[in-house]
């Protein structure tokens, strides 16, 4: 457990400075300043993790680690530093993607390893992936994730999923790791490269009950 403690810490980390990455994109793309930058980081690099702690009764991760919180300050003065870049508003979607696997993955094996059903654990996995970029899209007034018919929860629960029944038929932690993230990433690199997404309600706003 010790080294999966040690795992799970790092790809955290590493989860949040991606997301935080996007956070701060997300405000270039607004103009802010560097503060809102920031901002934008920090609440989306650990939004979805505080909601999945607060769920599953767990410390908050980030309130006795200020590392989680400086981490994406630091992905934030990254990206201001770089400039007025033509590809850096393009790689808000790719890291985003990034992250969406690395934390469905992150956050469903914490939630296993605090006894947590793994159906549950599943969803958990969903939240912490989503939740951060809610709140970035709304503070950045761009179309919610939630709200839009490309796929990106459907990658996440597969990611989730497949990290989770790997983990119920004894695999080790790193190849179900691997797996559910090469599952989550690759399906939601696929939706963007080739537009991908799920079919929508045939009966629209007309249909009668």
């Amino acid at each position: 457990m010790d080294a999966l403690s040690t795992t799970l810490f790092w790809l955290d980390y590493a989860a949040v400075a991606v997301f935080g990455a996007t956070g701060a994109l997300a405000a270039a793309r607004r103009k802010h300043d560097i503060i809102t930058f920031g901002f934008f980081a920090a609440i989306t690099g650990v939004g979805g993790g505080t909601l999945r702690d607060l769920l599953i009764g767990a410390p908050v991760f980030w309130v006795q680690r200020p590392g989680y919180v400086m981490v994406c300050l630091v992905a934030a003065t990254a990206v201001w530093l770089l400039g007025k870049r033509g590809w850096r508003f393009r790689a808000l979607l790719w890291l985003d993607a990034l992250g969406m696997a690395a934390y469905a993955v992150v956050g469903t094996a914490k939630a296993l390893s605090l006894g947590v059903h793994p159906f549950t654990a599943v969803v958990m996995g969903v939240l912490t992936t989503a939740f951060g970029g809610v709140i970035r899209d709304v503070l950045a007034e761009e179309p919610n994730l939630l709200l839009r018919r490309e796929i990106y929860i459907t990658a996440a629960l597969l990611g989730a999923a497949v990290f989770a029944g790997l983990t119920l038929l004894h695999v080790g932690f790193w190849p179900a790791g691997i797996a559910g993230f090469a599952a989550a990433f690759g399906l939601r690199a696929c939706a963007l490269k080739f537009g991908w997404s799920l079919p929508g309600f045939a009966g629209g706003e007309d249909a009668r009950l």
